[in-house]
């Protein structure tokens, strides 16, 4: 009789090489083979939104869902004064992006009005802003970090930071995921 929980599966208590062959036979198990079809279009689809096709990938992969929208701090748009432009590069980044929301956490002491207006006078449209969450405790923080989604299912939502705090935005929020800023602009 096995115990309570255990899956009938082959025993692991063979050496280390027997413990990776389990392992990769069931991953390889585990995951779907895709048809070309799909690949090509999830390809087009990262492209789309601004992604490299393996940080796509592994966002669906993980959340079970295509990224509907994007959530930007302004330090990691290196944004820091109310009269900054946005770089150059960085705007090239994100006008090329299409077939996404973006919203914007703006962080003190920057005004989030102030800072949606002064890039859309740049020509980039973001669909909301508001002001980043401070230290707060994890129940206060999952709900400053939902209020910054517009509505966007949180798993739907990818977050592009350049902080510790705004890495922690993410568990607390239960987004998608977070991209440093330097691996996103790259």
């Amino acid at each position: 009789m096995s115990a309570i929980g255990h899956n009938r599966g082959p025993a692991l208590t063979g050496g280390k090489g027997w413990q990776v062959h389990c392992w990769r036979k069931a991953r390889a198990d585990l995951l779907p083979q895709l048809p070309l079809e799909v690949i090509r279009l999830r390809v087009r689809r990262a492209k789309e939104i601004g992604l490299d096709y393996t940080s796509y990938a592994t966002v669906r992969a993980t959340t079970g869902h295509d990224i509907v929208a994007f959530l930007y701090s302004t330090n990691a748009l290196h944004l820091f004064r109310a009269d900054q432009a946005l770089a150059a590069d960085r705007a090239a980044k994100l006008a090329a992006q299409s077939g996404v929301q973006r919203q914007l956490a703006a962080q003190p002491p920057l005004d989030p009005a102030a800072t949606l207006a002064g890039l859309a006078a740049q020509g980039l449209r973001f669909d909301g802003s508001g002001r980043a969450p401070g230290l707060l405790t994890f129940p206060a923080l999952r709900d400053a970090v939902r209020g910054l989604l517009g509505g966007v299912p949180s798993d739907r939502v990818l977050l592009v930071g350049d902080t510790a705090v705004e890495r922690e935005w993410c568990a607390a929020g239960r987004l998608a995921g977070y991209m440093p800023a330097e691996r996103f602009f790259a």
